[in-house]
């Protein structure tokens, strides 16, 4: 499949899953999440979860790297240019929703992209060769691209990877790994 036509079934399905199913399903990718071995981590950039569009939550992860000592960086998006900037979220952060129902960090500490080690990418489905169907803008790929080339990426997402997206092309980056239930 395209990623369009992905993209619009995967909004439906997730969109479908159940307050329960979704809070089980959730409690499988946290519980892989913090089997990872990050003792060589230092700061991990995570999403933060938007409700409208029933993403998994993001706060579980945040408050389990916090506890381990991660610097923790979130971003902003600039709908002008479809890039991020990105700030280290502390305890006393105050966050905002831009025109889309995105949580942004206010008068944060700027983070520059090659302190991060990790990156928690949000994605609607994947497929085999981890390759992703965001939303469409490319505000990750941009990312990604800019990261250092040892820095881990992980997608997180409710459902199976797919065997194939048909129109990957030249500026999608593949994930090193894909976290959804087993």
């Amino acid at each position: 499949m395209l990623k369009t036509e992905l993209r619009k079934l995967y909004k439906q399905k997730r969109n479908a899953l159940k307050p329960l199913e979704k809070e089980k399903l959730q409690k499988n990718i946290y519980k892989q999440i913090f089997e990872l071995k990050t003792n060589d981590i230092r700061t991990v950039h995570l999403f933060l979860s938007m409700r409208k569009f029933n993403e998994i939550d993001t706060k579980p992860i945040i408050n389990y790297f916090t506890e381990k000592g991660k610097r923790i960086i979130v971003s902003r998006c600039n709908f002008n240019t479809n890039s991020l900037t990105h700030f280290y979220l502390e305890e006393n952060t105050k966050l905002h929703l831009n025109k889309f129902g995105v949580p942004e960090p206010v008068d944060a500490e700027e983070a520059h992209v090659k302190d991060i080690d990790l990156v928690f990418v949000p994605l609607l489905i994947s497929d085999e060769q981890n390759y992703r169907v965001g939303y469409g803008k490319g505000f990750y790929d941009r990312f990604l691209s800019e990261c250092r080339k040892d820095t881990q990426t992980i997608g997180l997402n409710f459902f199976s990877p797919i065997e194939r997206i048909e129109d990957v092309h030249e500026f999608d980056i593949a994930l090193d790994l894909v976290i959804y239930p087993k």
